[in-house]
């Protein structure tokens, strides 16, 4: 299978760089059955399930890791987007520039709150690098300082700087639990009115955690589908997910994942315990693809992804290629808007 045959056009003044406020996006109605795709707002989303559904969530927060700072001693400037804690305060991040910050080069990243200490312990490929950071400060260490200086890490298509208001629209109204690089993006759409309207529609509800890493932006870099690896992420889900969850498979109502991170969770969970959820921490290495066999979810509320992307081609295993790709013509002709902060599309 091509990477090549998940291509499609899109006009660059399509991709979204403002959020609309919470529900009030768009929602394109995407049957399973083959059935035209229908228009919609995202605060449709109560009446178009049904009863007895099963909502499932990811309850990640996104943190400000995108550092802005100085080489020491040049003063040369420096960004460093944290990817991944490996061990206590040792990271592996994207530094820029790369070329001038071998092992053992320093920076500082400092403001009102305090100054952050930075070394390089490692050069990897495709810009990584291995950094510990270190504080002086005496209250709340290292991570508190990173979510005090720091940036959202807005996507690279996202073409502006990050703002203050970015602080909460980039984070969905369940986040609860630190440790994303990237925001789950379908949880963006929601808010209180509508979790409340699910909730009278008699929609159950239930949190599962994944961090979200910078590998749900990494481009595919092969010819052929099969041959793509998708980046680890962690996920964990408590007991009581999981026995909803597994109550609801047993009993064949419909479970419905908010988002391609949320499906990741489920099925790479389900895909450990042969078919039953089990509670605990894992990390999710399952690389979702036309032939897959969804064991968890029968609906995906989800957001337009990008040409050629892993994300791109989960929706399209569950949905079917052509449907997908059909339905992104149309989301472009109908001037849907895509990405992080676009519209979005539920499949049923």
């Amino acid at each position: 299978m091509l990477v090549s045959d998940f291509d499609f056009e899109l006009p660059e003044d399509l991709i979204a760089q403002e959020a609309a406020p919470r529900g009030a996006s768009r929602l394109m109605v995407v049957p399973r059955n083959g059935n035209s795709v229908q228009d919609a707002v995202v605060a449709d989303l109560p009446r178009l399930l049904e009863p007895g559904d099963l909502l499932v969530v990811n309850n990640t927060k996104v943190f400000a890791a995108r550092l802005l700072g100085r080489r020491e001693p040049s003063g040369g400037a420096v960004e460093c987007l944290l990817l991944r804690r490996v061990e206590d305060d040792v990271w592996e991040a994207l530094m820029h520039p790369g070329q001038k910050l071998k092992p053992g080069a320093r920076v500082i990243f400092e403001g009102a709150a305090g100054v952050l200490h930075g070394e390089v312990l490692e050069r990897r490929f495709f810009g990584r690098r291995t950094i510990r950071l270190a504080t002086d400060a005496p209250a709340g260490g290292v991570d508190v300082l990173v979510d005090a200086l720091g940036h959202m890490p807005l996507p690279p298509y996202i073409k502006r700087d990050d703002t203050a208001a970015d602080r909460d629209r980039y984070q969905t109204v369940f986040a609860a639990r630190r440790g994303s690089v990237a925001a789950p993006t379908a949880g963006l759409h929601f808010n209180r009115e509508i979790l409340a309207a699910l909730d009278a529609r008699g929609v159950e509800r239930q949190e599962v955690t994944l961090h979200v890493g910078y590998g749900t932006f990494k481009p595919v870099r092969v010819t052929e589908v099969e041959a793509h690896e998708v980046d680890p992420e962690p996920y964990e889900i408590s007991t009581s997910a999981a026995q909803a969850i597994n109550a609801a498979l047993a009993e064949r109502r419909r479970i419905i994942a908010v988002g391609t991170t949320t499906t990741r969770c489920l099925e790479d969970a389900a895909a450990r315990g042969d078919g039953q959820l089990l509670p605990g921490a894992a990390e999710a290495t399952t690389f979702i693809y036309p032939g897959f066999q969804f064991r968890v979810i029968g609906g995906l509320v989800t957001n337009f992804h990008l040409p050629q992307s892993s994300l791109l081609v989960l929706v399209s295993a569950f949905a079917g290629r052509e449907r997908v790709l059909a339905a992104y013509r149309e989301a472009v002709a109908r001037r849907y808007r895509f990405y992080s902060y676009g519209d979005a599309m539920v499949v049923l």
